[in-house]
């Protein structure tokens, strides 16, 4: 792809709080420095982008363009990647894998991703579409009381949480044990700063979902009624963006100014994606202070 192929290049919102789908591009890992550069800045700027039509993409092509982002973490701190690619995590309702409550990606750890690139590989005949959430216009949605305690406040993440207890979950299957069983294989524990500064744009936004457990100082009672306050923030429905999978399609999104939350709605039809996350940065709070590894070492896991 040559450089003047980004005047063909289309960049429309699709919904008024975040989200933009981009059309005319075709993402490789040997696209032009300007294509990148185009889309890196969409996805700042709306926070998630939707490329439509990426049929030629494979794991191999996927991680080489997520790789011009930035660097790479492994598919993930516990659970093994794709067998034809390390990078790869395979997000497979069949494997019990469902990411069905607000989260940004891998916070149990000190360094969690930059960005998350998710394409469709088999989709159900209904259902599981996967929604975002903006945590900057979430923060700047409260009143400046809680703006001014949400930037004092550190919260606990842990990959180790009850499920059942954030989940509408009518049975809990047996693959879905076996997932839970793999995915705390190793114990995380992370405090991060509940209002976090984004390193390229500035903002401040919040850092929550469902890893976090607990805040610093708090019990768990009161720590409960504080999440709920604040991520209903997050949540609202005029602070979200849905999308419509179909195959081919490729999600890539800023896991530091986003939550999402893939709608569990399809019941027991296949539906598979691969997801390759860049390595991101360690979190700052408003004062300067960074996010303090408690539990486990994910050296293995980003190179941040």
């Amino acid at each position: 792809m040559t450089a003047s192929q980004t005047n063909v290049i289309d960049i429309q919102p699709v919904a008024g709080s975040l989200g933009a789908e981009i059309t005319g591009v075709e993402l490789r890992p040997d696209s032009s420095d300007d294509v990148v550069a185009l889309v890196r800045q969409a996805i700042l700027e709306h926070k998630v982008v939707f490329v439509r039509g990426q049929d030629h993409l494979d794991d191999d092509l996927q991680a080489g363009f997520a790789r011009r982002l930035g660097e790479l973490t492994t598919a993930h701190p516990t659970v093994p990647g794709a067998e034809s690619n390390t990078n790869v995590l395979p997000v497979d309702a069949e494997r019990g894998n469902r990411a069905n409550s607000w989260h940004h990606d891998v916070t149990f750890v000190q360094a969690p991703p930059s960005f998350s690139l998710l394409r469709a590989i088999v989709l159900p005949p209904y259902g599981g579409d996967t929604a975002w959430a903006n945590t900057v216009s979430a923060y700047e949605s409260l009143p400046d009381s809680l703006k001014q305690l949400a930037e004092q406040l550190w919260a606990v993440h842990t990959n180790d949480y009850d499920y059942s207890a954030s989940h509408a979950v009518a049975a809990v299957t047996e693959q879905a044990k076996r997932y839970r069983e793999q995915f705390t294989s190793t114990v995380y524990r992370t405090e991060h700063p509940v209002v976090r500064i984004h390193p390229e744009t500035g903002e401040k936004t919040l850092l929550l979902g469902h890893f976090a457990q607990k805040f610093a100082g708090y019990n768990g009672s009161d720590s409960r009624h504080l999440f709920e306050i604040l991520q209903n923030h997050v949540s609202r429905l005029e602070n979200t963006v849905r999308w419509r999978w179909a195959p081919g399609d490729i999600a890539i999104w800023d896991n530091r100014l986003t939550q999402h939350y893939a709608v569990s709605d399809f019941g027991d039809t296949p539906r598979r994606l691969h997801r390759v996350t860049v390595a991101g940065d360690v979190p700052v709070s408003v004062d300067g202070r960074s996010s303090v590894p408690l539990q486990g070492d994910a050296s293995a896991y980003t190179p941040a």
